[in-house]
């Protein structure tokens, strides 16, 4: 297994998802997560540009366990690189706490079937954030389900690899914050609502450009 092209839905370098020295970028392929959400084309993007009145919008599971080849309890990680990282599960929790009940801020537990799908969509389409905090593993499908809705993903999850890294540029189309800045009290909206309408536009533009491209990728043989 340690020679075969692996095709993953991300690349963790921790050693907590896969074995170590079982993926290497250099011979894996990161595909993108089948979105569950539907696309927005440029016409619907262009329907609901002006409804977008939400500042901040995360609809999953509010409580995530830390993985399970983690001990739980733990408060932090420290990776092979020497950076300090809080476990995804409380990550998660911090960030549910402070952001819960925020005005222009909606923090939803998520539901599965059509209704979920609907209220997740509806959302996200209404949002100009979406927050992607890692989940079972370092992304999640909620983060290309804010690509193809137009919103602009917040991606809080460090040592994370994303699909087609070098030839597409993810700064353009979301935001990067790290565990230990997203956790302090009060940083993370105040980062949000110092973005300007001239770079969210940008972003904005560049994300519809981009998603229909990302989240259709083919394999050939």
């Amino acid at each position: 297994m340690k020679n075969a092209i692996w095709l993953l839905p991300d690349m963790d370098s921790t050693g907590n998802w896969y074995k170590p020295g079982q993926v290497f970028l250099e011979k894996d392929l990161i595909l993108p997560y089948v979105p569950n959400v539907d696309f927005c084309d440029v016409k619907c993007l262009s329907e609901i540009e002006k409804k977008r009145n939400t500042l901040l919008h995360f609809r999953g599971r509010l409580k995530r366990n830390a993985h399970k080849n983690l001990v739980l309890g733990w408060e932090t990680l420290f990776f092979p690189r020497g950076v300090k990282c809080l476990a995804g599960g409380k990550i998660r929790s911090k960030l549910v706490a402070e952001l819960s009940g925020v005005e222009d801020v909606v923090i939803e537990e998520g539901t599965t079937g059509e209704a979920g799908k609907r209220a997740a969509q509806k959302g996200m389409r209404q949002s100009i954030f979406c927050l992607s905090p890692a989940g079972d593993t370092p992304s999640s499908a909620r983060l290309f389900d804010a690509i193809v809705s137009g919103c602009i993903p917040v991606i809080v999850s460090d040592e994370l690899e994303l699909p087609f890294e070098g030839i597409l540029d993810y700064r353009k189309i979301a935001i990067f914050v790290s565990s230990s800045d997203a956790v302090q009290p009060g940083w993370l909206l105040t980062f949000l609502r110092s973005v300007s309408p001239a770079q969210i536009r940008e972003m904005q533009k560049y994300l519809a450009k981009v998603a229909g491209k990302l989240v259709n990728v083919k394999l050939s043989h």
